[in-house]
């Protein structure tokens, strides 16, 4: 077996729940694109990084089924195990930084593939979704206080590769803020966090906590 992390991206507050990403460090003993999609469907985590250069933090990030140009909780994870400012993503170049707690990437709402944006008139009708059929990526949402920018999210890939929910999606948070035009503190799943910020010139902030699991 291939040596590689087990990093947890946007924990809660007290470092529980968050989303599992694997994180090859060494891509160079898997350089196919074949051999990498089928070691990150042998994962079966919702994301798997391989890092081909620690230094420049060049990435190639895969799901179960396919290879993504860009996802917001595989370059959280990757930038903060990385400890790099930035990172070389297939969709362009990702911002990163360190803020006591929090790990933060800025990335473009373009990079992130179509997805439903699904609003529920509570939070209460978020946590009582069932998972919708095949097909669709959906990320419901719901205000849980919208002075505060608080939102109660849960995110649906819609894909055949047995993620049939996903704990926690920076992508899908970076489109909601982009099409909202603001600040956000999202709870998502059974319990990350993911933090947000519109920055100037069409760029988003995407926050969480990371720890390493093993």
């Amino acid at each position: 077996m291939t040596d590689y992390d087990v990093v947890r991206v946007f924990c809660g507050p007290r470092g529980g729940y968050g989303n599992e990403l694997g994180v090859v460090r060494e891509g160079s003993v898997m350089p196919g694109r074949s051999e990498r999609q089928l070691f990150a469907e042998k994962l079966g985590f919702s994301e798997t990084v391989f890092v081909d250069d620690p230094e420049r933090g060049v990435i190639d990030i895969y799901t179960p089924t396919l290879r993504l140009p860009f996802a917001g909780h595989p370059c959280v994870g990757a930038a903060w195990l990385l400890d790099v400012p930035e990172l070389v993503t297939h969709a362009g170049l990702v911002g990163a930084r360190q803020d006591g707690e929090f790990c933060w990437i800025e990335a473009r709402a373009e990079w992130v593939p179509p997805r439903t944006l699904r609003q529920y008139a509570t939070a209460a009708e978020v946590d009582d979704l069932a998972v919708p059929p095949k097909g669709e990526w959906v990320y419901a949402w719901a205000w849980e206080d919208e002075p505060a920018g608080r939102v109660r999210a849960r995110a649906f890939p819609g894909r055949d590769d047995g993620i049939d929910e996903d704990e926690a999606t920076g992508a899908a948070a970076l489109l909601l803020t982009d099409r909202l035009g603001r600040a956000l503190n999202i709870t998502q799943g059974t319990g990350s966090q993911i933090l947000t910020a519109p920055q100037p010139y069409g760029w988003t902030e995407i926050g969480g906590r990371v720890f390493l699991e093993r």
